[in-house]
């Protein structure tokens, strides 16, 4: 095929394209039924950012949605934003920012392609099958020249798979690696055939914390698909403003988002509520993939104990073992998730700088962080939670 017949064009809103053929390259695997791998990059999610005014003007994420094209067909896209700030990425570049600032240069605007709020591993670039290495190659060329020619400082692809993550690499940009706390499903029938897989002090521990959660005083429910109703999001509205304000100084998605949510993404959901004389007290919000739960947000306006490692990781694996998930990632961070099962993943990412030096000291920085990364990464798998098999444990 010839790259040159590629048109490449940026649309400032997802309403300049159809969902059905926006769908065809980011989640061709629900062509003949099924969820998709995850939702993050359908049509439905980023237009309800987008509509809810959760991205868009006055956010810092200005939407570029970057598309390529051949005889008319859409062949690849990309979720990509103009930003003005490092927030809501999680991935961090702010040491980047400040240096180059201080050395005179101009870091914002920069080009993210990225699941806004979303530190969740998926493709970026979605490419229509059959069209997969000359797909990722117009939109990555395609993002790099658009940056140059602009004069932005970079362009950053943030929790890309990890092909995607090589094949970015052997075109020029360079990969990061990063960490999170993942929990996989070894086949386990159930919580109890898990927990027999850990070692005898981590299996008190979670069974103690599960006992002292379960007694706050009420009931705990998950609710998807039809089971939500709009009174569940007016609770945990409630939640997530309350966390919003304690990590981020205000929440990134609006009210508006969770309506929408009702209406287009509740087959996407699981909500877990923690309910006390009929009254939400806590919540947890998950994304259901097709091999995945994607744990997002938590909230409450009670405080009882062990009712946040209930509610985010406990009920998450209890609903991936009832639903046949292969995994639960539960987020950004935490190496408290450890002990509760969760090991430690790596996470990959793409950048391109234009300016050549700031980007060779880039270079030097990502490659000294790669080894250090893989080194916690198996310290920490290391001293996780799971019994040795060479060593049999009593209760």
């Amino acid at each position: 095929m010839d790259q040159a017949q590629i048109e490449i064009q940026v649309l400032s809103s997802l309403a300049q394209i159809a969902a059905e053929d926006w769908d065809a390259c980011a989640c061709p695997e629900t062509a003949e039924g099924g969820r998709p791998l995850d939702p993050f990059t359908t049509h439905r999610f980023l237009s309800a950012l987008e509509v809810s005014g959760s991205t868009g003007r006055g956010t810092g994420w200005q939407p570029q949605y970057l598309t390529a094209r051949m005889d008319g067909m859409l062949i690849g896209c990309a979720p990509m934003f103009a930003k003005s700030h490092s927030q809501g990425e999680y991935i961090f570049d702010h040491n980047w920012a400040h240096a180059y600032e201080r050395a005179g240069g101009r870091y914002y605007p920069k080009l993210q392609i990225a699941v806004p709020f979303t530190p969740a591993t998926g493709r970026r670039f979605l490419v229509r099958p059959g069209y997969a290495e000359i797909g990722m190659s117009a939109l990555v060329q395609g993002a790099v020249q658009l940056a140059a020619d602009n004069q932005i400082s970079s362009l950053h692809v943030t929790f890309c798979t990890a092909d995607e993550a090589e094949a970015g690499r052997q075109m020029g940009l360079m990969a990061r690696s990063t960490q999170q706390f993942h929990w996989l499903n070894r086949g386990y029938a159930d919580f109890a055939a898990f927990l027999a897989d850990l070692s005898s002090r981590k299996r008190k521990n979670i069974r103690k914390e599960r006992a002292q959660a379960q007694g706050f005083g009420g009931t705990i429910r998950t609710y998807t698909g039809s089971g939500l109703q709009p009174a569940h999001w007016d609770a945990f509205w409630r939640f997530y403003q309350d966390t919003g304000a304690r990590k981020w100084g205000s929440p990134y998605l609006t009210r508006q988002f969770f309506d929408i949510a009702q209406d287009r993404l509740r087959d996407d959901i699981a909500l877990v509520l923690a309910e006390r004389d009929g009254r939400p007290v806590a919540g947890a919000l998950n994304f259901i993939g097709r091999e995945t739960l994607f744990g997002r947000y938590w909230g409450c306006v009670e405080h009882h104990p062990c009712l946040h490692f209930e509610l985010c990781y406990y009920q998450a694996i209890d609903f991936a073992l009832a639903e046949g998930l292969r995994r639960v990632e539960a987020g950004a961070q935490g190496e408290h998730k450890l002990a509760r099962g969760y090991l430690p993943s790596q996470t990959h990412s793409l950048h391109w700088v234009a300016d050549p030096g700031f980007a060779r000291a880039i270079e030097r920085y990502l490659e000294a962080e790669r080894a250090a990364v893989a080194e916690e990464i198996e310290v920490l798998t290391d001293y996780g939670p799971f019994r040795r098999a060479q060593v049999e444990e009593q209760e």
